[in-house]
């Protein structure tokens, strides 16, 4: 059975889409069938593994409207050997024609139930607010891994966060859990930085995974190019981060 890993923060540019890409790849290097899933209408996991997200004709869009099946709209990654299910710009539109259709939170979870035994993993790369797509996605997932960036409103956004995993579980997942907390954009020549990671660590009642993700020009660069950065500069710092982030993941999960 596949351990499915939502990857959320509803504050953007904390990382989350870097984090779907690179952690999904690492995953895979480790020997991991891995499957990631493109939640987010901008479909940037999508472009970030060179996928030309507006030629792919069954998205997770025509998924969730009932257009397409799971299989039909998985698509193997061919350098990394990740299958994605991808996303684009029409899948801003799917909370609307969806506005009828009776346990709309459940679609996803459903389609995905017929697949889940394939995979070591699956990833949900989810949009940075509490959308019908974000609910998809935690009510899909086992657990929630949350990339904070090490800046001062870090907090903020956790707080409401982990609100709304506890609504989630109370309503409609009672299954999910918190995978842990990522620190991503370390600086380690800022005190910031720093200051940032032991206030977490001394407010949060959560598991805090020991790689950061430091601030790297590589991880940047990378999906321009359309590959994880592992394959783009395999001995960046990033790369490295990112590996040593999949062997806790893996570690956790025995």
């Amino acid at each position: 059975m596949g351990k499915v890993i939502a990857i959320a923060n509803q504050k953007g540019g904390v990382g989350k889409t870097t984090t779907a890409i690179n952690l999904s790849a690492a995953l895979a290097e480790q020997g991991k069938k891995v499957l990631v899933i493109d939640a987010d209408p901008q479909g940037n996991t999508t472009s970030g593994y060179g996928i030309e997200k507006n030629e792919q004709e069954n998205t997770i869009y025509e998924l969730l409207l009932g257009e397409s099946s799971v299989e039909q709209c998985i698509i193997k990654e061919e350098k990394t050997g990740v299958y994605l299910l991808p996303a684009n710009v029409n899948l801003a539109a799917v909370e609307v024609e969806l506005i009828d259709t009776p346990k709309k939170e459940f679609i996803l979870k459903n389609e995905i139930d017929w697949v889940k035994d394939k995979y070591d993993f699956i990833i949900i790369d989810c949009p940075p607010s509490l959308s019908l797509l974000t609910i998809n996605a935690l009510t899909t997932a086992d657990s929630v891994l949350v990339p904070i960036q090490c800046e001062y409103y870090a907090l903020e956004g956790l707080s409401q966060l982990i609100h709304t995993v506890n609504l989630v579980k109370s309503r409609l997942n009672p299954e999910l859990d918190i995978e842990g907390v990522v620190f991503t954009m370390y600086d380690s020549r800022t005190n910031l930085s720093e200051d940032v990671v032991d206030n977490v660590k001394s407010v949060l009642n959560q598991h805090i995974f020991k790689t950061i993700i430091p601030r790297n020009i590589r991880l940047a660069e990378a999906p321009s190019r359309g590959l994880p950065v592992s394959l783009y500069d395999p001995r960046s710092s990033g790369a490295e981060a990112y590996t040593a982030l999949a062997k806790e993941v893996i570690k956790k999960n025995r």
